[in-house]
């Protein structure tokens, strides 16, 4: 019988054995090319470099693998997708929540890639391909390395929510559902497009860089437009919250709030088209909030119920 050190308890020697076995795992891989290198900043979280055609360069993803996954050889897993917001990167949900805790013992594989430092995981005019990025390569690296069943779901914060539902628009049954908090669902709405053109030049890139001219490029921006993708929708469980910001008479900061009420049209412009076409949608609109993390932890719990049944995991 194996000797168990002293005030050890069964659970917690298994649970130690589980990360050796991953930090084993990884540091047996990390040399066997790009797409498998990684860095373990946690028990169960990793950074994989991962070499991409589509952007032309290696890009980072952050993983929080299953509790089991050391030990449970044969077995695959769903993925959640969680997305950044602009000016932003990568390690934003677990750096912002507590997704790393809330996924213990829930047997499932995390998934939050680049989006480059605007957060808008599209395809830019003559540039990077992050929809490509995100919806291939990841996939099939996940798939390939980390052993990822083809059950996915997708949420995003701000411009991660734009990925979302754009995603799972553009591309009608790639994930089992989709979830948006304070996210860019009409990008022709007004005062939306500038407020695209402002995010892209703050990372000092042209703005027509990403979609071209809002009016002599209207077409392409319809095409990556949520609302005018929506029958893509259809079939598809999903979660749309948005606050309504300064208009809702809330305090502090003014320029989340402004933000926010920037958004609370285009929201509703989205959820009135699924509307229109039939598509379920729980929306929760909220008055006051601000575009930050203190509002869209509480709607990450709020929708994980529907995140949750659409992966197969427990709540």
């Amino acid at each position: 019988m194996p000797h168990h050190p002293a005030g050890m308890s069964r659970r917690a020697v298994t649970r130690a054995a589980a990360v050796t076995g991953l930090a084993a795992l990884f540091g047996v891989t990390a040399a066997t090319g790009s797409a498998r290198a990684a860095t373990q900043v946690g028990p169960r979280t990793f950074d994989v470099s991962v070499s991409s055609a589509a952007l032309g360069r290696s890009a980072p993803v952050r993983l929080i693998l299953p509790s089991d996954f050391a030990t449970q050889t044969a077995r695959t897993y769903p993925v959640l997708y969680l997305l950044h917001g602009a000016h932003d990167d990568y390690t934003s949900w677990t750096r912002e929540t507590d997704i790393v805790a809330f996924t213990e013992g829930r047997e499932l594989i995390v998934a939050m890639p680049d989006a480059g430092p605007t957060g808008i995981p599209s395809v830019w005019r003559g540039g990077p391909d992050y929809e490509t990025f995100q919806l291939q390569e990841v996939p099939a690296m996940l798939a390939r390395d980390y052993r990822a069943s083809g059950v996915r779901a997708v949420a995003g914060v701000s411009t991660g929510g734009y990925g979302a539902m754009a995603h799972a628009a553009r591309h009608p049954g790639a994930f089992k559902a989709a979830a948006s908090y304070s996210g860019i669902l009409d990008t022709t709405a007004i005062g939306v497009p500038p407020l695209v053109d402002a995010i892209v030049a703050r990372e000092n890139l042209t703005p027509d860089s990403l979609w071209g001219n809002p009016i002599l490029d209207a077409l392409v921006w319809r095409d990556f437009n949520p609302r005018a993708r929506a029958t893509g929708l259809r079939g598809t469980p999903l979660y749309v919250s948005q606050g309504s910001g300064v208009t809702g008479g809330g305090v502090g900061d003014w320029l989340p709030q402004a933000l926010e009420s920037l958004l609370w049209p285009s929201a509703h412009l989205f959820t009135n088209a699924l509307a229109l076409l039939g598509i379920p949608v729980t929306a929760h609109y909220y008055a006051g909030g601000g575009h930050s993390w203190a509002y869209w932890k509480a709607e990450f719990a709020a929708s994980w119920p529907m995140l949750a049944g659409a992966l197969g995991v427990p709540e």
